[in-house]
């Protein structure tokens, strides 16, 4: 093709007439898949008949010249194209290069090639552009020599010149393509679907061309510039969607009429240029189902695959066809991982939902992410992640392993047990580290690590404790344990919800202490959430069912969480009473943090009863008490007590003393709710000292800056617009 000379031993005979380039035309190529078979061939005067057993794998295919007209909703890769010419680029250097654009199935892979092709065509960058399809995730996929043949054969070599054998097929391939590149000819080979670096590297010529290799998988063996193929962005994925719509029928403004489920539409088929074109193909055939039906059909995650199949295109097979090319080990890390509830999983995690070494299951996860069915983390190198149509399909796939026998359903529940009881473990030594009242040497080292791992876990811990699979005495005990930690973020509403399912769990299992612990949880939760009249409600189904187990320590803690709530119901003389009687219950226990707890909760009550000097002496008793556990963090609660106290006396130096010491004892402790009042009561004691307003305002500014630091806004925005009254 091109060539001005006659061919040599072992190269091919032009199939154009000599000096002319051949057709342009688009060729074919065919064998039998599956089938051997025989063929005559006359060779040299006809007087020799050789018979030749060919054995076909699959279906030789056909290497177009020509490529495919891009779709009219084609959008969003602007970025990625410009990526991908700039390897392209002739003047980048004159030797062979090799791009891989790796993807999850359904990303666009193919689209994209195909629009870069046109790119680098219409820059006059190549002559031609050659594309084979490996269909490298097809039962059968293309072996190397097939593909030879067929790029030989557009490549205007005669089949009959075509030799036999791999490695000499390879060898006229890539003479063939020097040929035309002394001839000026620049070719772009664009290899789609590939699956192993084997059906690939024959391929590859030795100089002057460019192979655009499409997979999803990374395939490390080709050395190859990886361009790695992400969902499209939101905006992208809605545009995809109204474009869609417009090409069936130009009047569909649907899109635009319902912006918001447009948008929930887009996020439901996670970014998926596949799965956006089936969404956009069922409302097209349906064009008067609102976009908000079809988001509802879509949101149950149970029938989300389903909903995404058109016929003649489905998501879920297309998933289904990526686990034929995992070996055993990687599949069934697949559906375990489908057992995981939550967004991502850290390697701990994983090494205790299958039972193996955290070193030995990396391995695993990194083939699959090299399969493009898991990402891992850039930045946090031990945490997994799937993409939610995949995390979809993984559990769809736990699910059917756990119906296909009582033996696999059973080594499912104990992989989900084990994953469960890792994460209550660590939540409770979590829990512990965050706890106040040890030493601050101990704090220093532990509550930072411990805020850190519930911080990267939350989602998953949540997850966790809703999960349909985890049973009730898992899911009181991982809610008993991320309690804590959901107070400590203010995430108040999480915490509510996860503590009503707690308590559910609770009462099914008929525990009445746990389900007493459960109702004090509660009611701690509406308090926080100013409910006070449930949060009452709450506490006193706690004491009654304290009281029914004979739980004293129980008791004692309901009577101090009802005192609380009274006093915000400005009942003082009842808050008064259960405090006294918490006191007392705790006394004769012997407990005496409890007891220090219980002074610190009076001396407040008695404020609020304008008995100021036996509120002073209260919350002292309380601080010595503190003091003598040890516990730092409930000391500065009690400085902070003290100071507001020994303001009201008049005692305003004392009070700034105070209200400093809580400060800085609990900015330590990382407290930043309490640092947030803290900062409010010294500016108060400030101003009623007359104290300078830029003194002031800092203290109002510090105390807003705390309550941001942990999304109390309300808090935030009170102080801020204490500071900003403040006289400059």
């Amino acid at each position: 093709m091109g060539a001005k000379k006659k061919p040599g031993k072992g190269q091919g005979k032009s199939s154009g007439t000599k000096g002319k380039r051949p057709s342009q035309r688009q060729r074919t190529g065919t064998s039998f898949a599956g089938a051997s078979f025989e063929r005559s061939q006359v060779l040299g005067n006809g007087t020799q008949t050789t018979k030749i057993n060919v054995q076909a794998y699959a279906a030789v295919p056909t290497a177009w010249n020509a490529l495919q007209g891009l779709p009219q909703e084609f959008t969003g890769r602007e970025d990625e194209i410009a990526k991908i010419l700039a390897l392209l680029d002739p003047a980048r250097d004159a030797g062979a290069a090799v791009g891989s654009v790796a993807g999850l199935p359904g990303v666009g892979k193919t689209t994209l090639a195909h629009a870069v092709g046109h790119a680098a065509l219409d820059k006059g960058w190549f002559t031609r552009v050659q594309v084979v399809n490996l269909r490298g995730y097809d039962p059968n996929p293309v072996p190397p020599q097939d593909a030879l043949e067929a790029l030989l054969r557009a490549l205007g070599v005669a089949a009959d010149h075509i030799p036999p054998t791999l490695d000499e097929r390879a060898g006229l391939y890539r003479s063939q393509l020097d040929t035309l590149a002394r001839d000026g000819e620049r070719f772009l080979i664009l290899a789609d679907n590939a699956s192993t670096s084997e059906q690939i590297r024959p391929l590859l010529p030795a100089r002057h061309h460019v192979v655009l290799v499409t997979s999803r998988h990374t395939l490390p063996g080709l050395g190859a510039r990886l361009v790695n193929l992400h969902p499209l962005q939101p905006d992208a994925a809605v545009d995809l969607l109204r474009q869609r719509l417009e090409v069936a029928d130009p009047d569909d403004r649907r899109v635009e009429d319902e912006p918001a489920a447009a948008e929930e539409l887009a996020a439901l088929c996670g970014y998926l240029p596949l799965a956006l074109q089936i969404a956009a193909a069922l409302l097209a055939d349906d064009p008067d189902q609102p976009l908000s039906e079809r988001v509802q059909m879509l949101t149950d995650a149970g029938t989300r695959l389903g909903g995404l199949d058109d016929g003649e295109r489905s998501l879920r097979t297309v998933f289904d066809e990526c686990l034929t090319r995992l070996t055993h080990q990687q599949a069934d890390l697949y559906r375990l991982l489908g057992l995981h509830p939550g967004p991502d999983i850290s390697t701990p995690a994983v090494a205790a939902l299958t039972n193996q070494p955290a070193e030995q299951i990396t391995l695993l996860l990194r083939q699959l992410v090299q399969a493009r069915l898991l990402t891992q983390n850039s930045q946090t190198r031990d945490r997994w992640s799937m993409h939610d149509l995949l995390r979809v399909h993984a559990q769809e796939q736990a699910r059917s392993t756990m119906d296909s026998g009582r033996g696999s359903r059973r080594r499912m529940e104990q992989a989900r047990a084990r994953l469960t009881d890792h994460y209550s473990r660590r939540a409770e030594a979590a829990d512990m580290d965050l706890l106040p009242g040890r030493q601050a040497a101990v704090l220093s080292s532990t509550r930072e690590p411990a805020l850190a791992w519930f911080d990267a876990e939350r989602e998953n811990l949540l997850a966790t404790a809703h999960a349909d699979l985890t049973t009730r005495e898992e899911t009181a005990r991982l809610g008993f344990a991320l309690g804590g930690y959901l107070l400590w973020r203010r995430r108040l509403q999480d915490l509510l919800t996860l503590r009503v399912h707690v308590l559910s769990a609770c009462q099914v299992l008929g525990d009445r202490s746990n389900q007493a612990a459960a109702w004090n949880n509660l009611g701690q939760t509406l308090y926080e959430l100013k409910r006070y009249d449930e949060a009452l409600e709450a506490h006193q189904t706690a004491l009654r069912l304290y009281q029914e187990a004979g739980h004293a320590r129980g008791r004692a803690v309901s009577w101090s969480s009802l005192g609380l709530a009274l006093i915000e119901l400005k009942r003082y003389d009842e808050a008064l009473e259960a405090h006294q009687t918490s006191l007392r219950l705790y006394q004769e226990a012997g407990n005496d943090r409890g007891q220090a707890d219980a002074w610190n909760n009076l001396g407040n009550t008695l404020r609020k009863l304008k008995r100021y000097n036996e509120a002073l002496e209260a919350h002292q008793t309380s601080l010595r008490q503190e003091q003598q556990n040890g516990n730092t963090h409930a000391q500065a609660v009690c400085w902070n007590n003290i100071g507001t106290v020994c303001r009201a006396l008049g005692r305003l130096p004392e009070a700034i003393t105070a209200a400093e010491k809580a400060v800085a004892m609990l900015t330590h402790e990382l407290d930043w709710v309490r640092v947030g009042e803290a900062w409010g009561e010294l500016a108060d004691t400030l101003s009623a000292s007359g104290g300078p307003q830029s003194r002031i305002r800092e203290a109002w500014e510090q105390s807003a800056t705390a309550y941001t630091r942990v999304g109390d806004h309300e808090a935030a925005a009170r102080s801020r617009t204490n500071a900003e009254s403040c006289a400059t």
